[in-house]
C-alpha cells in the first residue's frame, strides 16, 4: 500500500502536473506551427521557386510493382519538418527571453545593511576618540 501512496505523492507534485500541462500545450503549439508552415509559409516559398510543393520532392529508390508501393525518400517533407522545428525553437526562445526580461525587472532592491549594534557604535566612538 505504501508504494501506491508514494506514486500518488509523486504524481500530484506540482512539477509533474506542470510538466503534463506543458506537454499538452506544446503539442497544440506544434500543430499550430505545422499548419502555419504548411499552409501559410510554404506556398509562397514554393511559388517563388516556380510553383514547387516541398512535400512533392521525393527520390524514388524502387518503382512500384503491382500491389507493392514504390520505395521513396521524401526529402521535401523532411525540409518542411526542419522549418517547423526552427520556427518552434525560435518561438520558444522568444518566450523564454521575454520571461527572463520580466524577471530581471521584478527583482527587488537589495535590503539596506543592518544598523550597527550598540557594541559596534561604542567601538566606533572609542576609535574616533583615540584618533583625536
Amino acid at each position: 500500500m505504501s508504494m501506491i501512496k508514494e506514486f500518488k505523492d509523486f504524481a500530484m507534485r506540482g512539477n509533474v502536473i506542470d510538466l503534463a500541462v506543458a506537454v499538452v500545450i506544446g503539442g497544440a503549439f506544434g500543430k499550430i506551427v505545422t499548419s502555419f508552415v504548411a499552409d501559410v509559409l510554404m506556398p509562397p516559398i514554393g511559388l517563388l521557386l516556380g510553383g514547387m510543393n516541398f512535400t512533392d520532392l521525393v527520390i524514388t529508390l524502387k518503382e512500384a510493382q503491382g500491389d507493392v508501393a514504390a520505395v521513396t525518400l521524401r526529402y521535401g517533407t523532411f525540409i518542411q519538418v526542419i522549418i517547423d522545428f526552427l520556427i518552434i525553437a525560435f518561438s520558444i526562445f522568444l518566450v523564454i527571453k521575454a520571461i527572463n526580461a520580466s524577471k530581471k525587472k521584478e527583482k527587488p532592491a537589495a535590503p539596506p545593511p543592518p544598523a550597527p549594534t550598540k557594541e559596534e557604535q561604542l567601538l566606533t566612538e572609542i576609535r574616533d576618540l583615540l584618533k583625536k
